[in-house]
């Protein structure tokens, strides 16, 4: 009688997990056409205005975001059909969130006028480049070790499991 009910669980919590997933997965298509529809509002704003350079660094910025929701859908596409999320998603969003930032901070300080040295702030900058360093390695020692590592066809299932860096089994 135990198994049966914790089969029923199970049953049920798969289904809802499945169900959130399809909400997750509609929540980053809307998000991406809205991102899409901002970038494009951008750039017809910056040709109408005659200001191309601000303007294209500004939607440079908003790509990057599409460039992240884009990881994430690949990410949800691969967990819906093998069960497995990648570390490595987690990292490579890092990486664009921070290129983003690196990208937007200039544009920022020169938008907003008054004298440079109020407005910029080089210990930020410098962080944001240190950050961005430490992510590149650690996005390169994953990415090496997944190389690196057999093909799961062939590893034994207790490898397929024990690491954490390929993936986390849902």
């Amino acid at each position: 009688m135990m198994s049966t009910f914790e089969d029923r669980l199970l049953g049920a919590l798969r289904a809802f997990n499945h169900i959130l997933h399809a909400l997750l997965a509609l929540a980053l298509v809307l998000a991406s056409i809205m991102v899409i529809w901002e970038f494009s509002f951008a750039v017809y704003q910056s040709i109408e205005q005659n200001n191309l350079a601000h303007g294209f660094l500004q939607a440079l910025g908003t790509l990057f975001i599409v460039w992240t929701l884009s990881s994430l859908i690949a990410a949800e596409i691969n967990y819906v059909q093998t069960g497995v999320f990648h570390v490595v998603v987690f990292i490579e969003v890092a990486m664009i969130t921070l290129l983003r930032q690196l990208i937007v901070e200039p544009v920022k300080i020169v938008t907003a006028g008054g004298n440079l040295e109020q407005v910029f702030n080089a210990w930020h900058y410098g962080l944001l480049l240190a950050a961005l360093l430490v992510i590149g390695i650690l996005h390169k020692l994953v990415t090496s070790s997944d190389k690196k590592s057999a093909p799961e066809d062939e590893r034994p299932d207790d490898q397929l499991h024990g690491s954490g860096i390929r993936g986390i089994q849902g």
